[in-house]
């Protein structure tokens, strides 16, 4: 029986570990621009029942792709001193591929209740958000392409899509707007990091921007890109998410250029 459970030696099961293999607190951030996207939709209010449903199904969801993301690069994340003491990478879990089931049943249950309780499409979101960060981006793009972050980077944008699509299906410009903010916000955040840890990913064979083009034409598409996240942070507020949203992106804009 034991051989059919995720192996892990006895110290390996802590909260600590398994939180950081689910990578839960990304996955809560996740879950909160998701309530986002159902705060700005204009359709019928959630019961308490699918509020928490919807809560749920994109935490659970996101905690899975977290989850194959760690399985699947256990071979590169100890060459990396970010990432060299993940739970995969130390060998306190093992790579059983009774991981893989628990993972897929659990994004199955995540996907199954968004469907019976909310509607196709938001199920469908919240599909593609695990999708997008653990098949596109962790298997097809990482290890491949500069552009993996660009177009992994939707992967945050759906859960918005999911949040507004639990109360309306037929999706509106403002959480439209709201993901393609986010999506924009992917690159320059995620490059910036690779810059702090571009001898890291170079070692481990991985084509992120400055390892691809060097710091001084990274920093440049770093600037270039913040100013598209600026310019794009005002549609909401030109489809009339309202004042406070638009001295938010004003205040924030300003924030992020002067980080660039």
């Amino acid at each position: 029986m034991e051989s059919t459970l995720p192996h892990a030696t006895p110290a390996a099961w802590s909260v600590r570990s398994i939180l950081s293999v689910f990578k839960l607190r990304i996955g809560v951030v996740i879950t909160f621009t998701a309530m986002a996207g159902l705060a700005v939709t204009s359709g019928p209010s959630l019961s308490a029942l699918q509020f928490v449903v919807l809560s749920l199904a994109v935490l659970i969801s996101s905690a899975c792709a977290g989850a194959f993301n760690q399985y699947y690069e256990y071979d590169i994340d100890p060459l990396m001193s970010r990432t060299k003491k993940r739970a995969f990478a130390l060998g306190g879990f093992q790579r059983s591929p009774a991981w893989l089931w628990a993972i897929g049943v659990l994004l199955v249950v995540s996907v199954g209740a968004a469907w019976l309780a909310l509607n196709a499409w938001a199920a469908l979101f919240v599909f593609l958000g695990a999708f997008f960060y653990a098949i596109v981006y962790t298997v097809w793009l990482k290890r491949r392409t500069w552009l993996n972050i660009v177009i992994g980077g939707l992967a945050g944008s759906w859960a918005v899509l999911a949040g507004a699509a639990a109360s309306n299906p037929e999706i509106g410009a403002v959480p439209m707007a709201l993901a393609f903010v986010l999506f924009l916000w992917t690159p320059p955040h995620f490059w910036s990091l690779a810059v702090a840890y571009r001898d890291d990913y170079a070692a481990a064979g991985v084509p992120m921007l400055p390892v691809v083009v060097g710091d001084e034409r990274a920093a440049k598409t770093i600037f270039a890109s913040t100013l598209m996240l600026v310019a794009a942070s005002y549609l909401p507020a030109v489809f009339g998410l309202g004042a406070i949203y638009l001295v938010g992106a004003t205040v924030g804009g300003a924030y992020f250029i002067a980080k660039a």
